[in-house]
């Protein structure tokens, strides 16, 4: 099972620059929320690893433990 899929028919997500759903025609973001204290993360990338931040906890998130959503452009 794909951890891209959309959230309204649940088919995979294409990459084109953005996520994009053909069978719903809907483009989306993915947004990362902190599992500690539900805010929005902000995602730093460097060298081919990306790292997730919480400005309210100050302190990096494993992207395991991240909580993803995908929300409509």
């Amino acid at each position: 099972m794909s951890e891209n899929q959309c959230p309204s028919c649940n088919n995979e997500l294409d990459w084109e620059g953005e996520y994009v759903c053909k069978t719903c025609q809907v483009s989306y973001k993915k947004i990362g929320y902190c599992p500690d204290c539900e805010a929005e993360l902000e995602k730093l990338q460097a060298c081919g690893a990306a790292n997730y931040f919480c400005n309210s906890c100050n302190e990096l998130k494993s992207k395991s433990r991240v909580r993803f959503e995908f929300a409509a452009n």
